[in-house]
């Protein structure tokens, strides 16, 4: 599995966090600690988020937690940079 891994820490309600992308679009996913284990495990987990075609994108924190950013092109061909801010 090839993705690009951001580890936010701990985030609180009311930020969000701004998504760059440049070049494919991509799926970036934010994840708590738990559902970022079952991701790269390759099992069910649940995700804020999805499939970005634009170039940049807000997320919502949802609640007071540890939080993961990944980005990856779900299996298909080509390459993205990405890069993130907490705001």
């Amino acid at each position: 599995m090839n993705f690009t891994h951001y580890d936010l820490k701990t985030c609180q309600l009311g930020q969000a966090v701004e998504v760059t992308l440049k070049g494919n679009a991509a799926n970036v996913l934010l994840l708590d600690s738990s559902n970022f284990q079952k991701y790269k495990n390759g099992l069910q987990y649940k995700y804020f988020g999805g499939h970005m075609t634009t170039s940049i994108s807000k997320i919502p924190i949802p609640h007071t937690a540890h939080w993961h950013l990944v980005v990856d092109l779900g299996g298909y061909a080509g390459s993205v940079e990405s890069s993130v801010r907490l705001i």
